[in-house]
């Protein structure tokens, strides 16, 4: 059963913008946290934005503050990234997540047990 599913990838110049979009399942999306994780080739996977559903806690990596933003959907139970000023380094497959816990006090990769199959980002210079 698929639960989360990613979308809005694309390729795009340095200082170029996209918008990721996840849309969860009703029972996904409901009072839980919902992440937005990348993976870079030969990297591990990291953090990106992580937010609960109502908005109520919102927390970004440090190299992504002040140029992405999340944001949540209620209406279509989605969850999504607008991504700006774009950097060759934001390049990788991006993954929504939720945690096991349904909250966003942990925040590792280890605490998400439900995953998106990810959506491609590539940011050329």
């Amino acid at each position: 059963q698929v639960q989360l599913v990613e979308s809005g990838g694309g390729s795009v110049q340095a200082g170029g913008s996209l918008k990721l979009s996840c849309t969860a399942s009703t029972y996904m999306y409901n009072s839980n946290c919902i992440a937005w994780f990348r993976q870079a080739p030969g990297k591990e996977r990291e953090g990106v934005a992580f937010t609960t559903t109502d908005g109520d806690e919102i927390y970004y990596a440090d190299s992504v503050k002040g140029r992405f933003t999340i944001s949540q959907d209620d209406a279509k139970k989605t969850v999504h990234l607008q991504m700006h000023n774009l950097k060759p380094e934001d390049t990788g497959m991006y993954y929504c997540a939720a945690p096991r816990f349904r909250t966003c006090l942990y925040r590792e990769v280890a605490d998400f047990v439900y995953w998106g199959p990810g959506t491609q980002v590539t940011v050329s210079s």
